[in-house]
């Protein structure tokens, strides 16, 4: 049965499909940030570990509602497969890069995310979608401040 939440069909699947790029660049970062967690190694390895173990855990929780907001526009979440085709955040070949290459790498991800999430957001505000935009722009303001985190950390 098709949702009759005011959004008409065709505009619940463009929201879905900018949604679902979100998710898998969400999903993405999730799994670089948590191998950088498990690898991080050097001098700044305390401060370090800590900030992936928080910024990993914040963009494991925010997966759910994302692929739960795919669902509650009628549309089936991407699969496994669908996430690792679509994500736009750059995958790692090497499990343990330095600590100042990790940090690079997570803030290219976290501004790669920052702009799935804003069109996203464009997306379902052209929609009338308040609910999507609401979750785009906490996923906007999460990902620019980790990138603020990760910057500062490059400065020192």
């Amino acid at each position: 049965m098709e949702p009759d939440i005011g959004i008409g069909k065709k505009k619940r699947e463009a929201v879905a499909d900018a949604l679902a790029q979100a998710l898998a660049d969400t999903y993405a970062l999730y799994q670089k940030t948590h191998l950088y967690h498990w690898n991080v190694q050097g001098p700044r390895f305390g401060p370090l570990h800590a900030l992936f173990g928080v910024q990993y855990n914040e963009l494991w929780v925010a997966l759910d509602p994302m692929a739960e907001r795919i669902r509650a526009l009628g549309v089936m979440a991407p699969t496994h497969g669908a996430i690792a085709k679509r994500s736009t955040v750059v995958a790692d070949n090497d499990a343990a890069p330095s600590e100042d290459a990790m940090l690079r790498a997570l803030l290219v991800g976290n501004e790669t995310l920052v702009k799935s999430a804003r069109a996203a957001l464009e997306v379902a505000d052209d929609a009338g979608d308040q609910a999507t935009a609401d979750l785009m722009t906490e996923r906007c303001a999460a990902g620019e401040k980790a990138a603020w985190m990760l910057r500062a950390h490059l400065a020192a």
